[in-house]
């Protein structure tokens, strides 16, 4: 059986170019997502090296995050490319289907409105005119800082202008604390079940993502203490408030846990706030816990308007440097008038009047799937944009997801949220909130309902 084998240059250190020669083939589709690599022995044989050369090879590939050990199994190629989830674009949904797959606020009238306002309002302001055109600092202009951080306090996250970096969304953010805070190689730890994006921006820098237990109670901290001692994480991300995609909150309890291990392993916390709920269903903020090793992620694009990409990064003044200069180095900048228009809907009082709005419709929206879905176990919150359903016994998600998907309904899989190589529950997620209504929402749910229904010896059942 042919085996791949690539060609060494005949000068160099061997397991270097091993390594580079990996991530070559990777890159060039020779060797696919997935593929196990040669045994070691086999693959030495075969380049006249020794076996050592080739296991350094391999481990040089792993800390690259080229490829995956797994224990007993072999070696396989990791690959780089986005999520499922991540692919998608709402744009690219067919009208006639209720796509419940993507964290997207309930359509309302007044985002595109709100929008016109703040552009004619800032048309009439010859100021506001030029500093748009204009270089700007990287962490951000004071006045949108400074609008951004009353706005944030006043939802119950009291932060400081000073402590804010404007981004480009919530998914900029998670890119810049990775890179600032962990070099390629490095472990970043994470709920076996977390936002795609985390998982993505990690293997876009050659990160490797490490997987933590997590229950109704959310990140399990003993499992983390044991991974912390083994494996030393560089830092852990979390979503304390709302795991996407189980709705699981962390308790109390697990938040001061959280923080003495931080303190006692020595690794940064970057804890995401951008799945936005209400105070009262919210605990204590990890970064009011932990200021000094805390960096928090929030985002106007689950309350104002997704499209124009406007998030806040809370850092500690430890490395607000870094954070700057890999601002300066990507963009330089947020696009100054895109924070103009976020801060004029919080001035003129419309975010607010949207977001009461908003708060009253996804309650709404999760009261109705719940009356419907509660009978199968479904978690959710009563604000949160998602519903997390594990699956009857039988029930194998891709097979529903191809039945709802013949019926014009979408909803996404366990895959895409998990991290590591271990399977992946039979569950599916409902975003509730992207439906263009509630009556959409109402038949993806009796379709779904439906399905859960069939007999066990229906076709789809058994395949």
């Amino acid at each position: 059986m042919t085996i791949w084998t690539p060609q060494l240059p005949a000068s160099g250190v061997r397991y270097r170019a091993l390594a580079d020669a990996i991530g070559d083939a990777i890159a060039s589709g020779e060797l696919d997502e997935g593929m196990r690599l040669p045994p070691q022995r086999r693959l030495a044989d075969v380049l006249h090296v020794t076996v050592g050369t080739v296991t350094r090879a391999y481990a040089e590939a792993e800390r690259r995050g080229l490829v995956e050990a797994r224990v007993g199994s072999g070696t396989y190629v990791r690959g780089r490319q986005t999520t499922a989830t991540f692919r998608q674009v709402a744009g690219q949904a067919d009208a006639a289907c209720v796509d419940l797959s993507l964290s997207l606020p309930p359509p309302h009238p007044d985002r595109p409105r709100g929008l016109g306002e703040a552009l004619e309002s800032i048309r009439h302001d010859p100021s506001a005119l030029v500093q748009a055109v204009d270089y700007q600092p990287e962490q951000g202009m004071f006045r949108h800082r400074d609008t951004l951080a009353r706005w944030m306090t006043g939802l119950g996250l009291p932060v400081e202008s000073e402590e804010l970096m404007v981004t480009q969304g919530g998914q900029h953010g998670i890119s810049l604390a990775l890179q600032a805070l962990a070099q390629p190689g490095e472990r970043v730890a994470a709920s076996a079940l977390t936002y795609p994006g985390l998982i993505a921006a990690a293997q876009q820098l050659y990160l490797k993502p490490l997987r933590v237990p997590l229950d109704e109670a959310g990140m399990n901290i003993e499992a983390l203490a044991r991974l912390c001692a083994q494996q030393a994480p560089r830092l852990v991300y979390v979503t304390p408030d709302l795991n996407n995609p189980t709705g699981a909150c962390l308790s109390e309890e697990r938040r001061q846990a959280l923080v003495a291990l931080a303190r006692q392993h020595d690794f940064w916390i970057v804890e995401d706030g951008v799945q936005y709920l209400p105070a009262k269903e919210r605990g204590t903020p990890l970064y009011r816990l932990a200021p000094e090793r805390t960096l928090y992620l929030f985002s106007t694009s689950k309350i104002i308007a997704g499209g124009l990409r406007i998030g806040m990064l809370r850092m500690p003044p430890s490395i607000v440097e870094r954070l700057g200069a890999l601002q300066r180095a990507q963009s330089w900048m947020v696009p100054p008038l895109m924070a103009e228009v976020v801060c004029r809907w919080i001035e003129s009082g419309a975010a607010e009047r949207l977001l009461d709005w908003q708060l009253g419709e996804v309650a709404a929206r999760q009261a109705l799937a719940q009356r419907y879905l509660a009978s199968y176990g479904v978690r959710g919150r009563s604000h949160g944009f998602h519903l997390w359903l594990p699956l009857p016994h039988g029930v194998r998600a891709a097979a529903l997801i191809q039945q709802l998907e013949q019926r014009q309904v979408r909803v996404t899989s366990a895959e895409p949220f998990c991290v590591g190589s271990e399977p992946a529950p039979q569950a599916i997620r409902l975003c509730v909130s992207a439906a263009a209504n509630r009556d959409a929402l109402t038949r993806a749910l009796d379709t779904l309902v439906s399905l859960l229904q069939a007999p066990p010896t229906s076709p789809w059942r058994t395949l």
